[in-house]
């Protein structure tokens, strides 16, 4: 189904449109369930109220001041960590072509270990695992180039990097002093608890200002998955558009990593979840991100309340999810 407006025409596929609909309510239906329930039970109208700054002063802290930050901050992070996970697994044309594989969150890790075995404050540790990723990400890509960046040779490239410095971590916390490498081995589990609204909104800015870069490449880069000779044939810049969507997918990994820690496989479960239930041909983005944001929200719930009163991190979970994942995944593919 095509929808024209002016001179711009978009393309609508009523399943995945469906699909992003369910996803939309899914994620409203967690968002509340994770405001309401806890050792204290807020009722959904109290919530409302809340919302809107005319609810009773335990309803506006708990609320406010506790549970809203975290669950936005879940929402945003699940969603720039789907998009920045489709972004990869569309370029190298690859399920396993996710940040967590190809180096970009262990880069983000190592920037982030440094700022805390040099006794940063929570900014400073954001900006190091940002910078990381950064990094990471360019180094990566130029060992990747000759006269172009091939799919498989950046996954090849990617997961050498990330066993390089997955070693470089643990050589860094071994030198660490204990309370270091203790804060160190917290922050690298990935969490979301005790984030508040300072979390958030970086990772809303980033999602505000490269969401509609990424719509816009969206269909240059299904033509690139036909493959580079087909992509120029009809007139597509593909080093251009692999530019452009790399430096998004990094800028959206390692904003997301610099506001919850290294959270593993949502980047790489969320597209292949989406594209299982939209039955595209290719990885869908906007899907992408809705799953990211359900997947991540969901999974920090149950990592609250399924052993409560004693809390999970949600990188403990999602690790669990996704090796899950990963393994009938992999069991698949081999039929």
């Amino acid at each position: 189904m095509n929808v024209r407006v002016g001179s711009w025409s978009v393309r609508l596929a009523p399943r995945a449109l469906l699909v992003s609909v369910v996803l939309v309510v899914a994620g409203f239906l967690v968002t509340v369930a994770a405001l309401s329930t806890g050792e204290f039970t807020v009722p959904v109208p109290d919530i409302i109220s809340a919302i809107f700054g005319q609810g009773t002063p335990v309803a506006e802290l708990i609320v406010g001041k506790l549970r809203a930050p975290r669950v936005v901050t879940g929402l945003l992070v699940g969603a720039a960590f789907g998009l920045s996970g489709a972004i990869f697994q569309s370029l190298t044309r690859n399920p396993l072509g996710s940040p967590d594989f190809i180096g970009f969150t262990a880069g983000a890790s190592t920037g982030g270990i440094l700022a805390v075995v040099a006794g940063g404050s929570a900014m400073t540790i954001a900006g190091g695992a940002l910078a990381g990723c950064l990094v990471t990400a360019v180094l990566v890509y130029l060992l990747a180039y000759r006269g172009g960046v091939q799919g498989y040779r950046l996954v090849l490239v990617g997961i050498g990097a990330n066993a390089l410095l997955v070693a470089v971590n643990s050589y860094i916390l071994t030198r660490a002093n204990i309370n270091d490498a203790a804060s160190a081995g917290a922050w690298l589990t990935g969490s979301l608890g005790g984030r508040g609204w300072d979390h958030a909104w970086p990772v809303a800015l980033a999602l505000l200002v490269l969401l509609p870069l990424c719509l816009y490449i969206a269909r240059p880069m299904r033509m690139i998955e036909m493959g580079d000779d087909a992509a120029k044939a009809m007139g597509i810049k593909v080093e251009v558009v692999r530019v452009a969507a790399v430096a998004a997918g990094v800028l959206l990994s390692g904003v997301a990593t610099a506001a919850a820690g290294p959270v593993i496989f949502v980047a790489l479960a969320a597209p292949q979840l989406a594209r299982r239930l939209t039955r595209s041909p290719g990885v869908t983005l906007a899907s992408s991100a809705l799953m990211g944001a359900v997947l991540l929200t969901a999974a920090d719930l149950a990592a609250q309340r399924v052993l409560a009163p004693t809390q999970l991190p949600v990188g403990v979970l999602t690790a669990a999810i996704g090796g899950t994942y990963l393994v009938l995944l992999l069991r698949k593919d081999r039929h």
